[in-house]
């Protein structure tokens, strides 16, 4: 069975890594693609800086086969993603007629100007096509493997639901859970052993402290639910106590 297509996320904003704003948007967007059978594999943060989002974009899509970015896309000087993703596949950006015509029927219909820093969201890459964003109608666009979204959370999830539908997915990524009341110094090595006889599995330790006490939520992930009951199986047995 081939494996499940990869992708990565860029978020881009000033705002992020000053700590005004909490990003929510890689944690949606890793459960939209977990389900739709595409392994989300890298996490990427930067600042509203030209060439930092150019390496970026050009490293993200270099190594995985799908790229979403959230921020950078409205009508102020500060929004730069839509330029720099351009200026990173080496393409020229404009005004794009069919994305002005969208949002210039949008304000009409609102009775707000559409105005110079309005029209500045019309700007495309060219060779790219449009995200339809249903919420305030600017809309994003893919280039390549590369899917620009704006930060607005309620906008991005939008436009994920525009975009995820176009992708060819894999299997889905099944997990189960088990509870075991120690501490990871005494599951480690029965642990990393199963593991190790199923390495068509990921497993992973969670640890927490309740009440005083240590204990860690052990993780089986797959593709395949029969591999994943098998393992489960075996897990339980080496920690009957657990639930």
């Amino acid at each position: 069975m081939p494996a499940n297509p990869t992708a990565a996320m860029l978020v881009i904003g000033d705002e992020i890594l000053s700590g005004r704003t909490r990003d929510g948007n890689s944690h949606y967007l890793a459960g939209e693609l977990t389900r739709h059978g595409i392994r989300l594999s890298e996490i990427r943060c930067v600042a509203d800086d030209r060439a930092a989002i150019i390496e970026a974009v050009q490293a993200l899509s270099a190594r995985w086969d799908h790229v979403f970015t959230s921020g950078g896309i409205g009508p102020t000087h500060d929004d730069i993603t839509a330029e720099a993703v351009a200026e990173a596949f080496g393409v020229p950006i404009g005004i794009r007629q069919d994305a002005y015509d969208l949002l210039a029927a949008h304000y009409a219909r609102t009775g707000l100007e559409f105005n110079e820093a309005r029209q500045r969201m019309a700007r495309i890459p060219e060779g790219a096509t449009l995200i339809e964003n249903p919420v305030s109608t600017a809309p994003g666009f893919t280039l390549g493997s590369v899917h620009v979204m704006a930060g607005v959370p309620n906008i991005f999830q939008a436009m994920v639901a525009s975009v995820i539908p176009t992708l060819t997915g894999g299997q889905p990524l099944l997990s189960q859970s088990l509870r075991v009341d120690r501490g990871e110094g005494e599951i480690a090595g029965p642990f990393g052993a199963l593991a190790a006889e199923f390495p068509d599995l990921q497993m992973g330790s969670y640890p927490f402290v309740q009440n005083g006490a240590f204990g860690a939520n052990l993780v089986i992930r797959g593709t395949d639910a029969g591999r994943i009951s098998e393992a489960m199986t075996r897990l339980a047995a080496l920690f009957p106590q657990a639930r």
